[in-house]
């Protein structure tokens, strides 16, 4: 095998240092929603001038 072995509390140090590097996971939904609340947010104060 490798010239590194890793025990499994290394395996678990690895794991979760790579689940910080990695970005957010883009949420299409969320996305959209959020841009819709703003949205409607900037059409209302103009309906109310």
């Amino acid at each position: 095998m490798g010239k590194y072995q890793l025990d499994t509390k290394g395996k678990v140090a690895v794991q979760k240092y790579h689940e910080k590097q990695k970005p957010a996971k883009f949420d299409k939904k969320q996305q959209l929603e959020k841009i819709r609340a703003e949205y409607l947010k900037k059409k209302q104060k103009q309906t109310d001038q």
